[in-house]
């Protein structure tokens, strides 16, 4: 594989606003161990809504444009940086392809942090058990209690799949637009780009290509969900290339059919403006057993060299 020669790391804190907690009594706790009690006042100024950007700049990139990696609901960029198995992750891939590479944490997730509830944050986050992870990321049957068998054919590396339940954290339900915010700063900040998004992510991208199509080039989803409402007449971004990715395993689950079958509305509102809305559907192109986490299942990089070779075609 090619040599990756970086000429620039560098990490942001994007978007973002202060807010102010106040009326909160006065604790009295040991914060150093063995170091006795001391007041603790958290009234005071909190940052609220930024989002985590880690950026990854080549010496001598192939493409003007950077692609922007943003991850599914419950997780954080960690997804894209390697695999549960332990080979290198799409990150990596797409430098040695020649883009410059900026990942996410989005609003509330990993190193982007949160903020305190219900004093800041109406409600308390919500949690994806490891169980509901199995079923809901089709990488096996359900079982009482436990996991059933992987899928038959299944790419995802089932037996390493303690390690994606690792990376998983919780999240807030209502804050879209919160999250909407940080990543229309984001492409401030980066467009004109190209942006990937996964899951949650994916919604995310195709959101912000409406609301900023002038500093967007193309939209990738990986298995996208929550697309914006498809409509009769021309959409913001139709002028955008567009493409999403479905694995496989769907006849296991009737909510990723839901989820499916909207994405394949908006993208049809997009054809019917005018625009490119492409479609790769891994099982019909060949590359059968993939899970909702394509970019981590054993043909990876397979499924990724599609994607670049769509990508290379609908940006020149």
């Amino acid at each position: 594989m090619p040599e990756v020669c970086l000429r620039k790391i560098q990490s942001h804190f994007i978007g973002g606003a202060q807010r102010c907690v106040q009326d909160l009594p006065i604790q009295h706790r040991e914060m150093v161990r063995n170091g006795g009690q001391r007041a603790l006042d958290m009234n005071g100024s909190y940052a609220v809504g930024q989002m985590y950007a880690m950026e990854y700049r080549l010496a001598r990139p192939r493409s003007a444009l950077p692609v922007l990696l943003w991850h599914g609901g419950g997780m954080t960029g960690a997804q894209w940086e390697s695999t549960p198995d332990g080979r290198e992750g799409w990150l990596w891939r797409l430098l040695q392809a020649g883009h410059d590479v900026v990942v996410c944490d989005a609003v509330e997730r990993g190193r982007a942090g949160w903020a305190m509830f219900p004093e800041i944050y109406a409600e308390a986050p919500v949690f994806r058990s490891a169980q509901e992870a199995w079923r809901l990321f089709r990488i096996g049957h359900a079982a009482p209690g436990g996991y059933g068998a992987p899928f038959a054919g299944q790419r995802f590396p089932s037996q390493c799949f303690d390690e994606l339940v690792k990376q998983m954290v919780p999240r807030w339900i209502g804050h879209e637009a919160m999250a909407a915010a940080a990543y229309d700063a984001l492409l401030q900040r980066f467009g004109p780009c190209v942006v990937m998004g996964h899951s949650q992510g994916g919604g995310f991208a195709a959101h912000a290509a409406c609301r900023q199509p002038q500093l967007v080039r193309a939209v990738i989803g990986i298995e996208p969900t929550g697309m914006p409402a498809p409509h009769a007449g021309p959409q913001p971004a139709a002028a955008i290339a567009h493409l999403a990715v479905w694995g496989d395993h769907f006849e296991h689950s009737p909510q990723w059919q839901t989820y499916r079958a909207q994405t394949d509305a908006y993208w049809q509102g997009l054809a019917r403006a005018g625009g490119r809305a492409d479609v790769l559907d891994l099982p019909a192109a060949g590359l059968r057993g993939n899970s909702h986490f394509c970019m981590l299942d054993t043909n990876g990089d397979e499924v990724l060299q599609r994607v670049l070779d769509w990508l290379k075609d609908s940006t020149q």
